[in-house]
């Protein structure tokens, strides 16, 4: 398959959630998608309803915790499609304190919702380079900012991401590489029906995965000699 010439738009974690409202969201826009997420099944739903929208869809099943495997397979990505946004959407919940995490627990956490990431940029920002153009937007978390009880491990590995942005922001302006943290409050995602949390929050009130796809879209549409470096995205009714 040959590169084309229009760039896409990669996002992990694409199959549910801020993920697939991303994805439908892109598409509305006319932005040809790769999709990538560990669920094939899933990730085909998603991929059907955005070709539904007449864009170009490429769908990659990676599980993005086997972090040995992450930046071969994206590379291979980048050498078949041109990435002009990427969306490092990809990532887990988890609640338990300090004291009492596993370290297992731990490194899981910090390997999906940090070291992919970093893998991702890494396989992904050289064609960027090249091109003196794109935008990488990655999603943080309130929890990045503000330190939730119960929460210690995903509170660091989100305050790691913004960090991770705020230093690659500075490293790529020179190369016309515009990169995003965005850190949303709660979203009402499947993340709260997982077993690694255990959390009982109102979720009428949370925001909504489109309200944050939406967020993400006008980002990354910004005109090209603009950027939203960093950007705190509320409930109405407050962090829950």
């Amino acid at each position: 398959m040959t590169s084309s010439k229009q760039g896409y738009a990669l996002i992990t974690g694409a199959s549910s959630g801020i993920g697939k409202a991303t994805a439908l969201a892109f598409g509305q826009a006319g932005i040809p998608l790769v999709l990538v997420s560990r669920s094939p099944d899933r990730l085909e739903s998603t991929a059907a309803e955005a070709r539904k929208l007449g864009v170009a869809v490429q769908t990659y099943a990676i599980d993005l915790s086997q972090v040995e495997q992450v930046k071969p397979k994206m590379e291979a990505i980048a050498a078949q499609h041109s990435i002009d946004i990427l969306v490092n959407n990809a990532g887990m919940g988890y609640t338990g304190e300090v004291l009492t995490t596993p370290l297992d627990d731990w490194q899981r956490v910090m390997t999906l919702n940090l070291t992919s990431v970093l893998l991702c940029i890494q396989a992904i920002l050289p064609g960027m380079r090249d091109r003196q153009q794109g935008t990488i937007i990655n999603i943080a978390s309130i929890a990045a900012h503000q330190a939730f009880p119960g929460w210690g491990a995903y509170n660091v590995s989100k305050a790691g991401l913004v960090a991770l942005s705020k230093t690659l922001a500075a490293e790529e302006r020179p190369h016309g590489v515009r990169v995003v943290s965005l850190s949303p409050g709660a979203v009402n995602t499947p993340i709260w029906d997982t077993d690694t949390v255990q959390a009982d929050f109102d979720r009428t009130k949370m925001l909504t995965p489109e309200i944050v796809a939406q967020t993400i879209l006008h980002t990354a549409l910004l005109p090209g000699q603009a950027v939203v470096e960093e950007l705190t995205l509320m409930p109405t009714a407050g962090a829950l």
